[in-house]
């Protein structure tokens, strides 16, 4: 089989969301030779590419970018022994969380699962996360981005006090962050001192590539 054949293969497991074919798709690469980066590159990422296009128009839902990650887990599973450290050049170092008082993850789960797509090296801080562990993220792991999510009005007033906990730190100008969620609007962002509000996951990494590409 082609290299491009192959790759073709990956990729096509992933936007058809079959995760028992992508296993077998990801070892026939490997058993041809090709290099595992590449696999995750050129097969796997582009997949994730357009299930990203796909969600954006409307044509998958949540429960599909769910699945495409899952896939992609799958996929890994059999690519990642076989990568070699400094394979994969990082598009950028990224810190992700749910803020103080908010346990919803699925939405952060869905950016980091992306951002990981993209070629970013994802910092996932958890759930419920004071502003202290977010100064200490960036500060000792250096992150370019900080992603914040929120899934209530009552929590979103958080991400102005980690905001301000940056400032005092020193650090805030460091980073870049951009915050999501449902309650969050580009107004919000505005008014707490946010570089970027995304509606969904699929525009929250499409900023993060364009601020790395210096856009």
């Amino acid at each position: 089989m082609s290299e491009k054949k192959a790759l073709a293969k990956i990729r096509d497991a992933v936007v058809n969301l079959d995760w028992e074919g992508i296993k077998a798709a990801c070892k026939e690469a490997v058993d041809a030779g090709i290099p595992a980066y590449k696999a995750v590159t050129e097969g796997m990422a582009k997949g994730m590419e357009i299930v990203g296009q796909k969600y954006e128009n409307n044509e998958y839902f949540l429960a599909e970018l769910i699945m495409a990650g899952e896939t992609m887990k799958e996929g890994m599973t059999v690519l990642e022994p076989n990568l070699k450290a400094g394979d994969i050049k990082s598009a950028g170092r990224v810190a992700v969380g749910t803020v103080r008082g908010d346990l919803h993850d699925i939405g952060k789960n869905i950016v980091a699962m992306l951002l990981n797509a993209a070629g970013f090296e994802v910092i996932d801080l958890g759930v419920d996360v004071p502003s202290e562990k977010w100064v200490e993220a960036v500060k000792e792991k250096k992150p370019s981005i900080v992603g914040m999510s929120a899934l209530l009005t009552t929590t979103m007033v958080e991400m102005e006090g980690i905001i301000k906990a940056l400032k005092k730190a020193g650090v805030r100008d460091k980073v870049k962050i951009i915050i999501g969620g449902a309650p969050i609007t580009q107004e919000y962002a505005k008014k707490i001192g946010a570089d970027a509000a995304a509606k969904d996951a699929v525009e929250g990494v499409g900023i993060c590539k364009s601020w790395v590409a210096g856009k």
